[in-house]
């Protein structure tokens, strides 16, 4: 009977039910419980697979550059990074008020990651999150126009309850993407919320975007009230070159 219980588990897709089921009779512990702490169990189970999956499928979805954690977060003296202010945006409450962060910094001073471990933990709280090279992005969004699947890229991204723009002003915009980067932050205005990364100052942006009129609707909706990150020091790729840990 047991048998055919884990086979009819497995078919069902209830793989935490299916696990805990089989390693209790495989360790002889399934006597050890009541019938409803036995049901009680396989149920845990069965929600943390599932929470689990969700968590996978959401990271997956959201395409990050590399693996990164709040935890693994330094705070060395000379980058200027205020930890209390890294673990309050941790809660991504920030989402659920649509506010962005600004992460600001010069190269390799790890911008990237900061913004890819807040990610992570908006993932695992179950918010909708992507991960884009800023670059790239728009030279997608230039292809999507070409072959008639730009609405549906722009909905997508709307789609997302967190968007993360890496290595914002590395150039400048051209009129094409200055205007889907318009369209773009119209759609998500006051609905989403941004991360954007840039080893240029806010105050170097208005040049980057270019078109006065465009740019000072942009920055005023991506800028008012949000949070920054203003990272100093050396790049930390020099640093890894001289220590022998990893810091980020």
């Amino acid at each position: 009977m047991n048998t055919s219980t884990l086979d009819k588990l497995r078919k069902m897709k209830f793989f935490g039910m299916f696990h805990a089921f089989k390693s209790s009779m495989e360790t002889g512990k399934t006597n050890d419980y009541t019938a409803d702490e036995l049901l009680a169990h396989l149920v845990e189970a069965e929600w943390d697979d599932r929470q689990n999956r969700r968590i996978e499928r959401t990271i997956l979805y959201a395409r990050f550059r590399y693996k990164a954690a709040i935890e693994d977060v330094h705070y060395h003296a000379d980058r200027s990074i205020d930890r209390n202010q890294i673990m309050r945006l941790a809660d991504c409450t920030f989402i659920d008020r649509n506010e962005n962060i600004l992460v600001t910094g010069s190269t390799g001073i790890g911008k990237s990651y900061v913004a890819s471990a807040i990610g992570y933990q908006a993932c695992m709280l179950g918010y909708r999150v992507f991960y884009a090279s800023t670059p790239k992005l728009f030279a997608k969004l230039k292809m999507a126009k070409a072959d008639g699947s730009y609405i549906k890229e722009l909905a997508k991204l709307e789609r997302t309850q967190l968007l993360i723009l890496d290595d914002f002003g590395i150039q400048p915009f051209d009129a094409q993407s200055r205007a889907a980067l318009m369209e773009l932050i119209e759609d998500r205005h006051g609905k989403t919320s941004l991360i954007i990364t840039s080893q240029l100052p806010v105050s170097k942006w208005f040049e980057v975007i270019g078109e006065k009129t465009v740019a000072d609707a942009i920055l005023d909706r991506i800028v008012h009230d949000a949070h920054r990150i203003e990272l100093k020091g050396e790049s930390m790729r020099r640093k890894r070159s001289i220590e022998p840990e990893n810091s980020h």
